[in-house]
């Protein structure tokens, strides 16, 4: 009875991963949109490509379990989005908006990791090896997206961060 409810559990949290991912191919391009800095937009366009092949991971995830994937919407996620456009609407300098964006998107990308890293967990649980490793793969993508955004966000040895000019522009 409890592994049947657990099992449950997981398809909802796995339903609700679907979501996010499925409302993320939506806001990114906005995003790419709206930045300046082209290292930042590359990433961005970058993550959008890995996020459409999350969704496709998923969608392999659900047919595995000879399931459909529930009707569910990641409140969290239109949440982290929601934030995300106030940010487009300010009146930002162009390097401030990208430090701002920067901030939205690690907001975004630290939400999946937990959630990825708790299906995981959970499929492990359920001696379901073979979704772990599709869900790793998934949580490794987060993983480096949120990496990169950190360092154009604090440059290198040889560039500026988007940090350094926002401060400069303030």
């Amino acid at each position: 009875m409890e592994k049947d409810a657990f099992f449950k559990l997981f398809i909802q949290e796995l339903a609700d991963i679907y979501s996010a991912e499925v409302q993320l191919v939506e806001a990114l391009p906005l995003l790419v949109q709206a930045v300046s800095s082209s290292e930042l937009k590359n990433a961005i366009q970058t993550h959008l490509e890995e996020t459409r092949n999350q969704v496709r991971r998923l969608e392999r995830v659900f047919q595995s379990l000879k399931t459909s994937v529930p009707q569910k919407t990641c409140e969290a996620m239109q949440g982290l989005i929601r934030e995300a456009q106030k940010v487009l609407k300010e009146n930002f300098p162009p390097a401030v908006k990208d430090a701002a964006i920067i901030s939205a998107a690690q907001r975004v990308e630290h939400y999946e990791i937990a959630v990825y890293g708790t299906l995981r967990t959970f499929a492990n649980q359920l001696d379901l090896d073979d979704i772990a490793d599709i869900l790793q793969e998934s949580l490794d993508e987060e993983g480096s997206a949120n990496k990169k955004l950190t360092s154009i966000a604090e440059g290198g040895f040889f560039t500026t961060g988007v940090n350094q000019k926002a401060a400069r522009q303030s």
